[in-house]
């Protein structure tokens, strides 16, 4: 043992620690679900920006600690690419005017939405990426991850641009998070012909139809299972978007039949 800590360079502690992975603690798991919020609150933070935030939250830790649990989450994985610096950013690529904020859809492919959100494993977090068509508020595209790399929201896009064809004129509303931002994500919809929209600085509100989905789906489903792992997280998940969610949930808002009703009645 010690001559293989000598060739390796590692402690015995240190041996130890990665043949047995140490479980995380209920404090720990707390600590790093508030990391997760600020990293999707504020995508360009890097570690000593997100330990400011926690200590102003009243954890108390250190930024040896906080990167240690960056890294370990895939929360140091995000890429930023040297673009033109815009005014109203927290990084160095183009945002766009807020379009969607008084448009009130009358038929499909009209406004999507755009969101990512985490979701708490037992010894892990995961990303939740959605595309919703805002008229029906049906889950048109979404992908689970373990970063936040713009791929996430990119594969997702993808999958809603498959499924729907859309035409000329479909206008494309998220918030200023670095994936809707990037250069991969953006020229998708320029292709497509999708005219890009984006939420004003600080205000969740200006995307409350991916709000409310988030709400509805952490309450009716992540909240009341607990996963064994990414493979079983996103079957359960990809059940309950496709089968559930769009198949069977009663929205109030759409006269109480599910998106694929109100879809179906009024394309019939």
């Amino acid at each position: 043992m010690n001559a293989l800590c000598q060739m390796t360079g590692l402690s015995r502690a240190g041996f130890y620690r990665w043949r047995a992975p140490r479980q995380a603690t209920p404090v720990e798991m707390e600590l790093r679900d508030q990391m997760q919020k600020v990293a999707l609150e504020w995508p360009a933070y890097g570690y000593r920006r997100i330990t400011c935030e926690l200590q102003h939250r009243g954890f108390e830790v250190n930024h040896k600690h906080v990167l240690r649990l960056m890294r370990e989450d895939n929360l140091l994985c995000l890429r930023q690419r040297a673009f033109v610096i815009t005014t109203d950013s927290r990084h160095h690529l183009p945002i766009y005017p807020n379009l969607a904020g008084d448009m009130q859809p009358t038929a499909i492919n009209q406004l999507w939405v755009a969101d990512i959100t985490y979701i708490r494993l037992r010894v892990e977090f995961v990303y939740l990426s959605v595309v919703l068509d805002a008229y029906s508020r049906r889950v048109i595209g979404w992908a689970l991850g373990r970063t936040l790399e713009a791929q996430l929201a990119v594969a997702t896009l993808r999958m809603a641009l498959m499924e729907r064809q859309p035409g000329p004129g479909l206008v494309h509303h998220s918030d200023r998070g670095v994936q809707y931002a990037s250069l991969d994500y953006t020229e998708m919809l320029k292709q497509h012909q999708a005219t890009i929209s984006m939420s004003r600085k600080g205000n969740p509100w200006d995307n409350a139809a991916c709000e409310s989905f988030m709400k509805t789906l952490k309450y009716e489903e992540v909240y009341r299972n607990e996963y064994r792992d990414f493979d079983e997280a996103r079957a359960s998940i990809g059940e309950f978007l496709e089968r559930v969610y769009n198949q069977k949930r009663l929205h109030s808002a759409l006269g109480y039949v599910s998106p694929a009703e109100f879809e179906n009645g009024t394309t019939s």
